[in-house]
């Protein structure tokens, strides 16, 4: 019908729009976080463009949930308003014959939320960790970035570079402070500085033409030594690998494992697309706008509705992980309520005489 590719037509442009503007908020969202850590010495500068696309892969089934959403709403209130939706059910055409068109735009979306949720989360969660893991393991001399002062892993010492290395390989004016197990500070300044590797792989930080001072802070009690060259054995870390989360396990390992934790994580997983599944739906019955009322009410009701679904998915799935509910009662109850309510918004809709038609004196 042509009513049905009209609106096919208009989903898909309005998702579309839609996307970007969720998309580029996460980026952005996910960006500022990580240059803030960055900033700190906590995420190398080169790591942030890695860790923002495991991030946004990771957040993909929320922004793909909230445009199907949001697309489905807009495109049938803005049929209310512009008076479309009167000529449509002028026509004969009920409210429940949207159903259709709706699940063939939604349906193919909510594969992908389905996807994303069991495989590409956790992956993406699982890649981001290790990656952060590796970074965790190098050694200090990776955390050298010239006119900033950086602190070392074991937060014991504090170094600064004025001039980054340049052809050679050389840093110029070093800077660092460290302070010794029985509380003595030591200073090292030098003029020049590089990195080193011998015949068997070990890393060295030679320092040239510099001081030493070491001595008791708060006392006058010091001694300073010149050296011509210095040099210190960087320790290479065994690259340790944290226990993963429940969020970056695959599906396949969690119902293997069968745990409450596993139990919990999966509930979500599930949800995820069955939820995206149902909002599409809900926004046929909550698109109604009144012309009488303001434009927004519906918008808000429709992201609060929105908002207490997902965050009563969080909720049962932390009773999972905690063993104080069931795995199938968690896992059918919200979406049965959602469904019910589903019913009764249609139902209501069906009932109430529409709008356009005039009242009898």
């Amino acid at each position: 019908m042509i009513f049905r590719r009209a609106l096919q037509r208009e989903f898909t442009q309005t998702a579309a729009a839609v996307f970007v503007a969720l998309f580029a908020i996460l980026i952005s969202t996910v960006l500022i976080r990580l240059l803030g850590q960055a900033a700190g010495g906590r995420v190398p500068a080169e790591a942030v463009l890695a860790l923002i696309g495991f991030g946004a892969l990771a957040q993909l089934p929320t922004v793909l949930t909230l445009t199907l959403f949001i697309a489905i709403l807009v495109s049938l209130s803005r049929s209310y308003r512009d008076s479309e939706m009167v000529v449509w059910f002028a026509a004969g055409v009920p409210l429940t014959a949207w159903i259709r068109p709706v699940l063939m735009f939604a349906l193919p979306l909510v594969a992908v939320v389905g996807a994303g949720s069991l495989y590409l989360t956790p992956w993406a969660q699982q890649q981001s960790s290790e990656y952060r893991d590796r970074i965790d393991s190098r050694d200090d001399t990776h955390r050298v970035a010239p006119g900033v002062f950086r602190e070392s892993s074991g937060a014991q010492r504090v170094f600064f570079v004025e001039v980054g290395a340049g052809v050679d390989g050389r840093v110029r004016n070093v800077f660092v402070s460290e302070e010794t197990r029985d509380g003595q500070l030591v200073v090292i300044v030098s003029a020049e500085g590089f990195l080193r590797n011998d015949e068997e792989g070990r890393r060295f930080v030679v320092l040239e033409k510099g001081r030493r001072y070491d001595g008791q802070p708060g006392t006058p009690e010091y001694r300073v030594m010149e050296f011509e060259r210095y040099e210190v054995q960087v320790e290479q870390k065994p690259a340790v690998m944290q226990p993963s989360r429940s969020r970056a396990l695959p599906t396949a390992l969690l119902l293997a494992q069968g745990d409450k934790r596993s139990m919990g994580e999966l509930l979500g997983r599930i949800g995820a697309p069955l939820s995206a599944l149902l909002l599409a739906l809900l926004a046929i019955p909550l698109s109604f706008v009144n012309p009488r009322a303001g434009r927004a009410n519906g918008l808000l009701i429709a992201l609060l509705t929105y908002l207490v679904y997902s965050n009563a998915i969080s909720v049962f799935q932390g009773w999972v992980s905690q063993g104080k509910l069931g795995f199938a009662v968690a896992l059918f109850l919200p979406h049965v309520i959602v469904l019910a309510m589903l019913a009764l918004l249609f139902y209501r809709r069906l009932a109430v005489s529409p709008f356009w038609r005039a009242r009898p004196s």
